[in-house]
């Protein structure tokens, strides 16, 4: 999706070649997500709540060139606090909104059986909703940005990248079948970004890609789920969403990884399980017909990575999105190409105050960066 998306804004007017390891876009991270839209996730973080908020309306009425139907179909979030001290968590929704434009509420108990007619009884207590939460069509999404990149005469090359040297002259990058030169070096390489940054003699930032499993299970018996609200646990142990008749699950696991294919295991799989057990009532669990896992590339702030390399004017960051990079997508690349044409910032983040430095790599001091494996959050 970063590729993809900052792609389609940079070929209106340059040369641009899209360099895909794998054979085909959307292998790993973009066709894995969980693809919700929801405004609270992360809103601790400025960067990400108003790259979150700026992309809204883009997602909601996309241009035609991206989709002639929208991105986003309502969903709703409910978080469930179980026992946890009610004061305490009336304290901390107050806090939440006083950061969102729509104002996270309390759920009373009728009104979350009626929601979620199967959610167990040691859940109905301290439930809040957030109703401007939606799925995203990640497919539509990422095909329409591919689709207007091609339009605008960008190429796309599947091919393993093998060297990538800097000269005075610019950039040469080896494939295993061509060699390329380029004036600048986007790294969209999501879960392998400091490893792209190593092969260009850039120091990397320290990024981790981190594990997470999902499960697909049958629902509940005599269940018609398609419209529950995405069920996320508020102490962060699992989450669940309806997904083509069937029940998303996941543990929410975060294990450092190298990047790779990932792959689900046992442990988190059994976690998934054990979690929809507990949350909902009348679960018929004797078998787990899919499962599958992702990497989500945090930087060690949790802020995604956004600019020129502080010792490398021609490479650009473009990276630790995180779980976040599919609901940012059309602000981050926006925000990406102003940087790179050396324009003004976009209006909508013009208009939040958006701070560049709060995602510049420049953030990052030489001595900070080191094995990803040790900036775990």
């Amino acid at each position: 999706m970063a590729g993809a998306s900052l792609g389609a804004r940079l070929s209106t007017d340059r040369k641009v070649l899209l360099l895909e390891q794998e054979a085909q876009p959307g292998m790993h991270a973009t066709g894995r997500s969980a693809a919700a839209f929801i405004p609270s996730y992360g809103a601790h973080l400025p960067a990400l709540r108003q790259l979150t908020q700026a992309s809204f309306t883009f997602l909601q009425h996309p241009p035609a060139s991206i989709s002639e139907h929208t991105l986003l179909h309502p969903r709703g979030l409910m978080t469930l606090h179980g026992d946890k001290d009610g004061a305490e968590t009336r304290q901390e929704l107050a806090a939440l909104n006083t950061l969102l434009a729509e104002p996270v509420k309390e759920l009373p108990h009728d009104e979350a059986l009626r929601l979620c007619p199967a959610l167990a009884e040691s859940w109905l207590t301290n439930i809040w909703f957030e109703e401007s939460v939606y799925d995203i069509d990640v497919h539509g999404l990422h095909q329409g940005f591919l689709r207007q990149f091609k339009h605008n005469g960008g190429t796309l090359l599947s091919d393993q990248v093998t060297a990538i040297e800097h000269r005075v002259t610019g950039w040469i990058v080896t494939t295993a079948s061509e060699t390329f030169t380029a004036s600048v070096v986007v790294n969209a390489a999501g879960a392998w970004a400091d490893h792209v940054a190593s092969m260009a003699g850039v120091s990397p930032l320290g990024l981790t890609p981190l594990r997470r499993t999902a499960i697909l299970i049958n629902p509940p018996e005599n269940c018609e789920i398609q419209q529950w609200p995405l069920v996320f646990a508020g102490d962060g142990s699992f989450y669940l969403k309806p997904d083509a008749g069937m029940l998303l699950v996941s543990p929410a696991d975060e294990h450092p990884s190298e990047p790779c294919d990932a792959q689900p295991e046992e442990l988190d799989v059994a976690y998934a399980a054990h979690y929809a057990e507990q949350a909902l009532t009348g679960l018929n669990l004797k078998h787990v017909p899919h499962r599958w896992a992702g990497l989500r590339t945090f930087a060690p702030d949790r802020v995604p990575v956004i600019g020129f390399d502080s010792g490398n004017s021609t490479f650009f960051w473009f990276a630790g999105q995180g779980g976040h990079g599919i609901q940012i997508a059309p602000a981050a690349a926006e925000l990406a190409e102003s940087i790179i044409k050396k324009t003004a910032l976009p209006e909508t983040l013009a208009a939040m105050d958006f701070q560049v430095s709060w995602v510049s790599p420049a953030r990052f001091s030489e001595e900070d960066a080191s094995s990803p494996f040790e900036k775990t959050a």
